[in-house]
């Protein structure tokens, strides 16, 4: 991604960026002295931490704190909006990483952002704006994209083989084979590593997978027969209760056009 240090220079306590970026596009793992917010306004991006990945679809944000460690992948062309904080600007922002879901005000906000001057008015109306915005990042609902991952390797090498075979059928005495370890093992320290029992954890990992499908312009029915729900009956049920939308109300939302009336590849900081 293009370079930020005047964004992480800036004497103001938000700076703002403006990118675009190509399908496929990998940003090798690096850290910022600033927090962040990344907002998606048109592609989907996974973005991967040593706790896990982060998928962050059209009209999400992704809020990542000053100092963690990530790398950023362009699943599609995506048109990247950045806020970049300091870590003191205002109390109550997430002290984890976050995926958020960006209302219609903070999306105006966060677009009006783009085109303020880097020195801008701190007390004036434009740091009222930026303001704003951290108010709102700190009240946003979370969204359910995170895949936690675990550390143990075996535990990581089931993970993996899980993602690359969705549709794959399975009790957990054969996915335990695969870790090359006994059932009771791997449940409990799979639990441990991660915070969910594997079997949440195989169901999240085909809702987020089908997630992104979905932003990137399959149909409902393609999405859940690609990650293994038969009944997209089932997996339409699934899905409301995990992100509180239907998939038909979360394309329409992806599907969004992005933002004019910023420059490509513009840097406003």
């Amino acid at each position: 991604m293009r370079c930020s240090l005047p964004c992480l220079s800036t004497p103001r306590p938000v700076a703002a960026l403006s990118d675009e970026y190509p399908q496929g596009h990998l940003d090798p793992r690096h850290r910022h002295g600033r927090a962040q917010l990344l907002f998606a306004a048109a592609g989907v991006m996974i973005v991967t931490t040593d706790a896990g990945s982060y998928v962050v679809p059209p009209q999400k944000a992704l809020w990542l704190p000053a100092g963690v460690e990530h790398e950023v992948l362009c699943r599609s062309a995506v048109s990247l909006r950045t806020l970049y904080v300091e870590a003191d600007a205002v109390a109550g922002l997430p002290v984890c990483p976050q995926v958020i879901e960006v209302s219609g005000l903070l999306r105006a906000l966060i677009l009006e952002a783009m085109t303020l001057d880097a020195d801008y008015a701190v007390d004036g109306r434009d740091g009222r704006i930026m303001r704003l915005i951290l108010d709102e990042i700190a009240e946003g609902p979370r969204v359910g994209l995170f895949l936690p991952m675990p550390s143990d390797e075996r535990l990581l090498r089931l993970c993996r083989h899980v993602l690359t075979h969705l549709t794959a059928p399975g009790d957990l005495d054969a996915w335990a084979e695969i870790a090359r370890m006994g059932r009771r093992t791997m449940t409990r320290l799979f639990r441990l590593q991660t915070g969910m029992s594997f079997v949440a954890w195989r169901q999240r990992a085909r809702l987020v997978t089908a997630s992104a499908r979905l932003s990137e312009g399959c149909s409902v029915l393609q999405a859940a027969c690609e990650v293994g729900y038969d009944s997209p009956s089932a997996f339409t049920a699934l899905f409301q209760r995990e992100l509180g939308t239907t998939p038909s109300v979360y394309i329409r939302q992806a599907r969004r056009p992005a933002p004019g009336g910023t420059p490509e590849g513009g840097l406003h900081c």
